[in-house]
Protein backbone atom coordinates (compact mmCIF):
# COMPACT_ATOMS: atom_id res chain seq x y z
CA UNK A 1 0.00 0.00 0.00
CA UNK A 2 2.83 2.31 0.90
CA UNK A 3 4.65 1.43 -2.27
CA UNK A 4 1.51 2.20 -4.30
CA UNK A 5 1.22 5.66 -2.80
CA UNK A 6 4.84 6.39 -3.43
CA UNK A 7 4.53 5.43 -7.06
CA UNK A 8 1.61 7.77 -7.74
CA UNK A 9 2.58 11.35 -8.75
CA UNK A 10 1.51 14.16 -6.46
CA UNK A 11 -0.95 16.58 -7.99
CA UNK A 12 0.88 19.82 -7.01
CA UNK A 13 -1.15 21.99 -9.32
CA UNK A 14 -4.34 20.87 -7.71
CA UNK A 15 -2.95 21.97 -4.39
CA UNK A 16 -1.33 25.27 -5.52
CA UNK A 17 -4.49 27.37 -5.97
CA UNK A 18 -5.51 26.82 -2.35
CA UNK A 19 -2.01 27.43 -1.16
CA UNK A 20 -1.67 30.62 -3.18
CA UNK A 21 -5.02 31.87 -1.88
CA UNK A 22 -4.06 31.19 1.70
CA UNK A 23 -0.69 32.96 1.30
CA UNK A 24 -2.22 36.02 -0.31
CA UNK A 25 -4.93 36.29 2.34
CA UNK A 26 -2.41 35.98 5.21
CA UNK A 27 -0.01 38.58 3.77
CA UNK A 28 -2.61 41.35 3.60
CA UNK A 29 -3.17 41.64 7.40
CA UNK A 30 0.57 41.53 8.02
CA UNK A 31 1.18 44.47 5.71
CA UNK A 32 -1.60 46.45 7.36
CA UNK A 33 -0.13 45.80 10.79
CA UNK A 34 3.28 46.97 9.65
CA UNK A 35 1.82 50.15 8.23
CA UNK A 36 -0.18 50.84 11.40
CA UNK A 37 2.86 50.26 13.63
CA UNK A 38 4.92 52.61 11.48
CA UNK A 39 2.25 55.31 11.62
CA UNK A 40 1.97 54.95 15.40
CA UNK A 41 5.75 55.18 15.76
CA UNK A 42 5.76 58.35 13.68
CA UNK A 43 2.94 59.90 15.73
CA UNK A 44 4.61 59.00 19.03
CA UNK A 45 7.95 60.33 17.84
CA UNK A 46 6.47 63.61 16.62
CA UNK A 47 4.44 64.01 19.81
CA UNK A 48 7.43 63.28 21.99
CA UNK A 49 9.55 65.77 20.10
CA UNK A 50 6.90 68.47 20.39
CA UNK A 51 6.46 67.74 24.10
CA UNK A 52 10.22 67.89 24.61
CA UNK A 53 10.38 71.21 22.77
CA UNK A 54 7.53 72.56 24.88
CA UNK A 55 8.74 71.31 28.27
CA UNK A 56 12.46 71.90 27.85
CA UNK A 57 13.64 75.31 29.09
CA UNK A 58 14.66 77.79 26.46
CA UNK A 59 18.33 78.26 25.77
CA UNK A 60 20.06 80.82 27.98
CA UNK A 61 21.12 84.06 26.33
CA UNK A 62 24.80 84.88 26.13
CA UNK A 63 25.96 86.56 29.32
CA UNK A 64 24.05 84.35 31.79
CA UNK A 65 25.92 81.52 33.50
CA UNK A 66 24.35 78.41 34.98
CA UNK A 67 25.67 76.25 37.82
CA UNK A 68 24.43 73.63 40.24
CA UNK A 69 24.68 74.10 43.99
CA UNK A 70 23.16 73.56 47.41
CA UNK A 71 21.75 75.97 49.96
CA UNK A 72 24.02 76.67 52.92
CA UNK A 73 23.78 78.85 56.02
CA UNK A 74 26.26 80.09 58.58
CA UNK A 75 26.48 77.83 61.62
CA UNK A 76 26.99 79.20 65.13
CA UNK A 77 27.97 77.05 68.10
CA UNK A 78 26.54 78.00 71.50
CA UNK A 79 29.17 76.92 74.05
CA UNK A 80 29.95 77.38 77.73
CA UNK A 81 32.52 79.92 78.87
CA UNK A 82 33.22 78.17 82.17
CA UNK A 83 33.36 74.55 83.16
CA UNK A 84 30.25 73.36 84.97
CA UNK A 85 27.13 71.26 85.00
CA UNK A 86 24.38 71.92 82.46
CA UNK A 87 21.20 72.60 84.42
CA UNK A 88 18.56 73.11 81.73
CA UNK A 89 18.12 73.31 77.95
CA UNK A 90 15.12 75.43 77.00
CA UNK A 91 14.92 74.70 73.26
CA UNK A 92 14.84 71.68 71.02
CA UNK A 93 16.07 70.92 67.53
CA UNK A 94 14.16 72.81 64.87
CA UNK A 95 13.05 75.68 67.11
CA UNK A 96 13.39 79.21 65.77
CA UNK A 97 15.13 81.57 68.20
CA UNK A 98 15.69 85.30 68.39
CA UNK A 99 18.90 87.12 69.19
CA UNK A 100 19.35 87.35 72.98
CA UNK A 101 16.84 84.57 73.74
CA UNK A 102 17.81 82.28 76.63
CA UNK A 103 18.67 78.83 75.27
CA UNK A 104 20.24 76.98 78.20
CA UNK A 105 21.22 77.54 81.84
CA UNK A 106 24.25 76.26 83.75
CA UNK A 107 24.24 75.26 87.42
CA UNK A 108 25.36 78.34 89.37
CA UNK A 109 25.20 77.15 92.98
CA UNK A 110 28.96 77.51 93.49
CA UNK A 111 29.05 80.90 91.80
CA UNK A 112 26.19 82.14 93.93
CA UNK A 113 28.10 81.11 97.06
CA UNK A 114 31.15 82.99 95.81
CA UNK A 115 28.95 85.99 95.10
CA UNK A 116 27.60 85.98 98.67
CA UNK A 117 31.17 85.79 100.01
CA UNK A 118 32.29 88.68 97.79
CA UNK A 119 29.34 90.82 98.86
CA UNK A 120 30.14 90.10 102.50
CA UNK A 121 33.73 91.20 101.89
CA UNK A 122 32.42 94.40 100.34
CA UNK A 123 30.26 95.15 103.36
CA UNK A 124 33.17 94.40 105.68
CA UNK A 125 35.45 96.77 103.75
CA UNK A 126 32.79 99.47 103.93
CA UNK A 127 32.58 99.09 107.71
CA UNK A 128 36.34 99.28 107.95
CA UNK A 129 36.21 102.51 105.99
CA UNK A 130 33.67 103.91 108.42
CA UNK A 131 35.94 102.93 111.32
CA UNK A 132 38.95 104.49 109.64
CA UNK A 133 37.04 107.74 109.08
CA UNK A 134 35.94 107.81 112.71
CA UNK A 135 39.48 107.09 113.87
CA UNK A 136 40.77 109.91 111.70
CA UNK A 137 38.33 112.29 113.36
CA UNK A 138 39.57 111.16 116.76
CA UNK A 139 43.20 111.55 115.77
CA UNK A 140 42.54 115.01 114.38
CA UNK A 141 40.90 115.98 117.67
CA UNK A 142 43.87 114.66 119.61
CA UNK A 143 46.24 116.52 117.32
CA UNK A 144 44.32 119.74 117.90
CA UNK A 145 44.54 119.26 121.67
CA UNK A 146 48.27 118.56 121.61
CA UNK A 147 48.86 121.66 119.50
CA UNK A 148 46.94 123.79 121.99
CA UNK A 149 48.80 122.29 124.95
CA UNK A 150 52.12 122.84 123.24
CA UNK A 151 51.23 126.44 122.45
CA UNK A 152 50.29 127.13 126.11
CA UNK A 153 53.42 125.40 127.40
CA UNK A 154 55.62 127.44 125.09
CA UNK A 155 53.98 130.71 126.25
CA UNK A 156 54.35 129.80 129.95
CA UNK A 157 57.94 128.66 129.42
CA UNK A 158 58.73 132.00 127.79
CA UNK A 159 57.53 133.78 130.97
CA UNK A 160 59.37 131.32 133.20
CA UNK A 161 56.26 129.68 134.65
CA UNK A 162 56.75 126.25 133.03
CA UNK A 163 59.95 124.25 132.80
CA UNK A 164 61.36 123.32 129.41
CA UNK A 165 60.73 119.66 130.21
CA UNK A 166 56.98 120.25 129.90
CA UNK A 167 57.48 121.93 126.57
CA UNK A 168 59.43 118.91 125.35
CA UNK A 169 56.64 116.59 126.48
CA UNK A 170 54.01 118.66 124.69
CA UNK A 171 56.15 118.70 121.56
CA UNK A 172 56.50 114.91 121.63
CA UNK A 173 52.76 114.51 122.13
CA UNK A 174 52.09 116.72 119.10
CA UNK A 175 54.41 114.67 116.92
CA UNK A 176 52.73 111.44 118.04
CA UNK A 177 49.30 112.92 117.28
CA UNK A 178 50.41 113.93 113.79
CA UNK A 179 51.68 110.37 113.17
CA UNK A 180 48.35 108.97 114.39
CA UNK A 181 46.53 111.23 111.95
CA UNK A 182 48.71 110.00 109.06
CA UNK A 183 48.07 106.41 110.14
CA UNK A 184 44.32 107.06 110.12
CA UNK A 185 44.58 108.43 106.60
CA UNK A 186 46.44 105.28 105.54
CA UNK A 187 43.74 103.08 107.07
CA UNK A 188 41.13 104.98 105.09
CA UNK A 189 43.07 104.35 101.88
CA UNK A 190 43.37 100.65 102.74
CA UNK A 191 39.64 100.42 103.42
CA UNK A 192 38.86 102.09 100.10
CA UNK A 193 41.20 99.69 98.26
CA UNK A 194 39.51 96.74 99.98
CA UNK A 195 36.13 98.05 98.85
CA UNK A 196 37.35 98.39 95.27
CA UNK A 197 38.79 94.86 95.33
CA UNK A 198 35.61 93.36 96.76
CA UNK A 199 33.48 95.31 94.29
CA UNK A 200 35.63 94.08 91.38
CA UNK A 201 35.26 90.51 92.63
CA UNK A 202 31.48 90.94 92.76
CA UNK A 203 31.49 92.28 89.21
CA UNK A 204 33.67 89.38 88.01
CA UNK A 205 31.44 86.77 89.62
CA UNK A 206 28.40 88.54 88.19
CA UNK A 207 29.98 88.20 84.77
CA UNK A 208 30.38 84.48 85.35
CA UNK A 209 26.74 84.28 86.42
CA UNK A 210 25.66 86.13 83.28
CA UNK A 211 27.77 83.81 81.14
CA UNK A 212 26.09 80.84 82.80
CA UNK A 213 22.89 81.85 80.98
CA UNK A 214 23.50 80.82 77.37
CA UNK A 215 21.70 83.12 74.96
CA UNK A 216 21.38 83.15 71.18
CA UNK A 217 24.14 85.29 69.66
CA UNK A 218 21.93 85.89 66.63
CA UNK A 219 18.54 84.93 65.28
CA UNK A 220 18.35 81.51 63.72
CA UNK A 221 17.14 77.94 64.00
CA UNK A 222 18.38 75.22 66.33
CA UNK A 223 20.04 72.56 64.20
CA UNK A 224 21.60 70.24 66.79
CA UNK A 225 21.38 69.80 70.56
CA UNK A 226 24.79 68.54 71.61
CA UNK A 227 24.40 68.21 75.40
CA UNK A 228 21.71 67.18 77.85
CA UNK A 229 20.85 68.53 81.32
CA UNK A 230 23.07 67.05 84.00
CA UNK A 231 26.16 66.72 81.83
CA UNK A 232 29.38 68.26 83.14
CA UNK A 233 30.99 70.32 80.39
CA UNK A 234 34.47 71.74 80.13
CA UNK A 235 35.09 75.37 79.30
CA UNK A 236 34.07 75.83 75.68
CA UNK A 237 31.82 72.77 75.71
CA UNK A 238 29.24 72.95 72.92
CA UNK A 239 25.59 72.82 73.90
CA UNK A 240 23.72 73.81 70.72
CA UNK A 241 24.36 74.54 67.07
CA UNK A 242 22.34 77.28 65.39
CA UNK A 243 21.74 78.02 61.74
CA UNK A 244 21.76 81.72 60.98
CA UNK A 245 18.72 82.00 58.70
CA UNK A 246 19.61 85.64 58.02
CA UNK A 247 22.82 84.59 56.23
CA UNK A 248 21.82 82.00 53.63
CA UNK A 249 23.61 81.42 50.33
CA UNK A 250 24.28 78.90 47.59
CA UNK A 251 27.83 77.91 46.77
CA UNK A 252 28.49 77.27 43.07
CA UNK A 253 31.58 76.89 40.90
CA UNK A 254 32.20 78.76 37.68
CA UNK A 255 35.00 78.32 35.13
CA UNK A 256 37.60 80.99 34.60
CA UNK A 257 35.91 82.32 31.47
CA UNK A 258 32.77 83.16 33.46
CA UNK A 259 34.24 83.97 36.88
CA UNK A 260 36.59 86.50 35.31
CA UNK A 261 33.62 88.51 34.05
CA UNK A 262 31.72 88.34 37.32
CA UNK A 263 31.39 91.37 39.61
CA UNK A 264 30.54 91.44 43.29
CA UNK A 265 26.89 92.35 43.62
CA UNK A 266 25.90 90.91 40.25
CA UNK A 267 22.28 89.73 40.05
CA UNK A 268 21.41 86.05 40.18
CA UNK A 269 18.39 83.78 40.18
CA UNK A 270 17.94 80.46 41.98
CA UNK A 271 15.50 77.68 41.11
CA UNK A 272 15.26 74.89 43.66
CA UNK A 273 14.71 71.31 42.58
CA UNK A 274 11.98 70.93 45.20
CA UNK A 275 10.05 74.00 43.97
CA UNK A 276 10.77 74.58 40.26
CA UNK A 277 7.75 76.88 39.95
CA UNK A 278 9.49 79.60 41.98
CA UNK A 279 12.39 81.83 40.95
CA UNK A 280 14.27 83.31 43.92
CA UNK A 281 16.39 86.45 43.53
CA UNK A 282 19.98 86.64 44.71
CA UNK A 283 23.26 88.45 44.28
CA UNK A 284 26.95 87.61 44.24
CA UNK A 285 28.56 88.24 47.63
CA UNK A 286 31.86 86.39 47.19
CA UNK A 287 34.20 85.22 44.43
CA UNK A 288 37.27 83.20 45.35
CA UNK A 289 40.62 84.81 44.60
CA UNK A 290 42.18 81.52 43.58
CA UNK A 291 40.93 78.78 41.30
CA UNK A 292 40.39 75.27 42.60
CA UNK A 293 39.05 71.94 41.46
CA UNK A 294 35.33 71.46 41.59
CA UNK A 295 33.95 69.26 44.39
CA UNK A 296 33.26 65.58 43.96
CA UNK A 297 29.50 65.89 43.57
CA UNK A 298 29.90 67.47 40.11
CA UNK A 299 28.82 64.69 37.82
CA UNK A 300 30.72 65.00 34.55
CA UNK A 301 34.39 64.17 34.32
CA UNK A 302 35.09 67.07 31.97
CA UNK A 303 33.88 69.57 34.58
CA UNK A 304 35.88 67.88 37.34
CA UNK A 305 39.03 68.30 35.31
CA UNK A 306 38.57 72.07 35.00
CA UNK A 307 39.81 74.63 37.45
CA UNK A 308 36.84 76.50 38.83
CA UNK A 309 36.24 79.53 41.04
CA UNK A 310 34.04 79.23 44.12
CA UNK A 311 31.19 81.74 44.09
CA UNK A 312 28.56 82.53 46.74
CA UNK A 313 25.07 83.51 45.63
CA UNK A 314 23.59 85.36 48.59
CA UNK A 315 19.85 85.47 49.25
CA UNK A 316 18.52 88.97 50.07
CA UNK A 317 17.78 89.78 53.71
CA UNK A 318 14.19 90.85 53.05
CA UNK A 319 13.42 87.56 51.29
CA UNK A 320 14.99 85.55 54.12
CA UNK A 321 13.05 87.49 56.73
CA UNK A 322 9.75 86.86 54.97
CA UNK A 323 10.36 83.20 54.17
CA UNK A 324 12.61 82.20 57.08
CA UNK A 325 10.37 79.25 57.96
CA UNK A 326 11.03 77.79 54.50
CA UNK A 327 14.81 78.02 54.66
CA UNK A 328 16.48 74.60 54.73
CA UNK A 329 20.13 73.85 54.19
CA UNK A 330 21.27 71.18 51.77
CA UNK A 331 18.44 71.77 49.27
CA UNK A 332 19.87 71.44 45.74
CA UNK A 333 19.08 73.80 42.94
CA UNK A 334 20.37 75.71 39.95
CA UNK A 335 21.80 79.22 40.07
CA UNK A 336 21.63 81.52 37.06
CA UNK A 337 24.13 84.38 37.21
CA UNK A 338 24.10 87.47 35.04
CA UNK A 339 27.65 88.16 33.93
CA UNK A 340 26.84 91.48 32.26
CA UNK A 341 24.37 94.07 33.58
CA UNK A 342 23.25 94.83 30.02
CA UNK A 343 21.84 91.32 29.54
CA UNK A 344 18.09 91.03 30.02
CA UNK A 345 16.68 88.19 32.07
CA UNK A 346 14.55 85.78 30.01
CA UNK A 347 10.88 85.40 30.90
CA UNK A 348 11.38 82.02 32.56
CA UNK A 349 13.85 83.61 35.04
CA UNK A 350 11.59 86.43 36.17
CA UNK A 351 11.39 86.54 39.96
CA UNK A 352 8.44 84.46 41.17
CA UNK A 353 7.92 83.98 44.90
CA UNK A 354 5.06 82.34 46.82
Amino acid sequence: MLNLLLRQPIQWKALMPGLQTQTASSSRPTAKIIVLVALMAIVVGVGGYLAWRKLSPPALPAGIAKANGRIEAERVDVATKLAGRLKEVLVKEGDSVKKGQTLAVMDTAELEAQMNDAKAETRQAERQLDQAIALLAQRNSELTLTKQELDRAQKLAAKGYTPNEVVDQRTSAKISAEAAVNSAHAQIDLAKAAIESATARVARIQTFLDDSILTAPRSGRVQYRLALPGEVLAAGGKVLTLLDVTDVYMTVFLPTSEAGRLAIGAEARIIFDAAPQYVVPGYISFVATEAQFTPKYVETQSEREKLMFRVKVQLPADVLEKYSAWVKTGVPGVAYIRLSPSVQWPDNLTVALP
